[in-house]
């Protein structure tokens, strides 16, 4: 699809030069290899080629067929097993089939800020976003105890304190109010004082 478009220019050629600056393919390949390792654990057949360029992260993804697996993974019997056979031939098709990985990926807990519009990657406007997305997906599966990388997310520190111990903080003055010990900074006074005459 990304083919029948006008070259870029101006200031949509800057915006696309910059987003294509910050794909990693030390980063991809590794989203590509846990893709293929997680839907391999999973009796499925992930990725042929894992390599990190933008070319084969596009050939392997663009069709949706091994998103929708991996969506079928996180939530078991979303997709219907029929469409995890083969890869849509139809663009509409595949992008649905994106859009369904997208839906459960947020519902697994990645968050839309780290996720991808499927024109993102169906049109191959930002594949770094795709990338990004799938190693939040990585994170929150390595979390949730199953395959993954990447570091551990962070755990609630839910603290319960008792009615004695929130009164007895209300007699307490913060740092940033000053003290009610010691010297004040009454009466101190910089520089020479205003004087109005008439």
């Amino acid at each position: 699809m990304a083919s029948n478009r006008a070259t870029k220019s101006g200031f949509a050629a800057e915006a696309a030069d910059k987003i294509s600056k910050k794909y990693d393919e030390g980063e991809a390949q590794q989203a590509l290899e846990w893709l293929k390792g997680i839907l391999s654990d999973n009796g499925m057949e992930g990725p042929t080629n894992t390599s990190g360029s933008q070319d084969n992260v596009y050939e392997q993804l663009k069709d949706g067929l091994y998103l929708s697996r991996l969506a079928n993974v996180l939530h078991p019997g979303c997709v219907n097993s029929s469409k995890l056979q083969t890869a849509q031939k139809l663009a509409f098709k595949q992008m649905e089939m994106i859009n369904i990985f997208l839906a459960k990926a947020v519902e697994f807990g990645v968050p839309a800020t780290e996720s991808f519009q499927t024109v993102d990657l169906f049109e191959r406007t930002n594949l770094h976003q795709v990338i990004l997305c799938l190693s939040s997906t990585a994170r929150k599966a390595k979390a949730k105890g199953m395959r993954g990388y990447g570091p551990k997310e962070s755990e609630a520190n839910i603290r319960n304190f008792s009615e004695e111990q929130l009164k007895a903080g209300q007699n307490v003055i913060g740092l940033q109010m000053g003290s009610n010990k010691g010297a004040t900074q009454a009466g101190q006074n910089f520089g020479k004082g205003r004087m109005i005459m008439d």
